[in-house]
């Protein structure tokens, strides 16, 4: 695995936490970039084409769905692994994601295993 396919977005707009999940995610070797809008995503991931999106569903500016929805358009992002993360659990919402693009769903609060536990699994793919 390079560099390259190491690189992930992520996308939260409460700092604090946005910077939990960079330290975690670097600690473990993966290189990090930070969004705390869904415009700031749109333009980041379209100028660094990361290998994943960590997603936060509930931004300021627009829903991450919208976000994954503009990033399935994207011939070069139509295939970069989302996880979405969001504080309303259940069917409906999970089922949301689902169909917007998102790869894997994961609740707030994200025990830092679940999430590590992912990454190799879709940067694999």
């Amino acid at each position: 695995m390079t560099d390259f396919d190491r690189t992930i977005l992520i996308v939260e707009d409460d700092e604090l936490l946005r910077d939990a999940f960079k330290l975690l995610l670097e600690d473990a070797g993966y290189q990090v970039i930070e969004a705390g809008s869904a415009g700031e995503a749109l333009h980041l991931v379209t100028g660094r084409l990361p290998s994943l999106v960590v997603l936060d569903l509930g931004l300021p500016d627009r829903s991450g769905l919208d976000v994954v929805r503009e990033m399935r358009k994207d011939p070069d992002l139509k295939d970069t692994p989302v996880i979405a993360l969001t504080g309303r659990v259940g069917e409906r919402e999970r089922r949301a994601c689902i169909d917007a693009g998102c790869d894997r769903y994961l609740a707030k609060p994200v025990a830092p295993t679940d999430l590590l536990r992912e990454l190799p699994i879709l940067l694999a793919r």
